[in-house]
């Protein structure tokens, strides 16, 4: 797996892990983002989450929203070194 791949799926595994905990799905996300000026239908984060591809202020708004947990390295760590077994 490419590096670009492996973080792109990084991503995607940190954002559906944090939905996950919270029992969000798509369209409650959208409208929690919506509830903060941000405007994305549940069908465009669905693709962008899945693809691990979106802007670095999509991501923090959607940790935002969803309350995350705070990242770490050890963390990140741990996901790259599962996607690279």
């Amino acid at each position: 797996m490419s590096a670009k791949n492996a973080w792109r799926q990084t991503v995607a595994r940190v954002v559906k892990s944090e939905m996950s905990v919270r029992g969000v799905k798509y369209q409650a996300l959208s409208q929690r983002l919506e509830e903060i000026g941000v405007e994305q239908s549940a069908d465009n984060l669905r693709n962008k989450v899945n693809k691990g591809i979106m802007g670095a202020d999509l991501l923090l708004q959607i940790l935002y929203v969803l309350k995350a947990r705070p990242l770490d390295s050890a963390l990140l760590e741990e996901i790259l070194t599962d996607l690279n077994e």
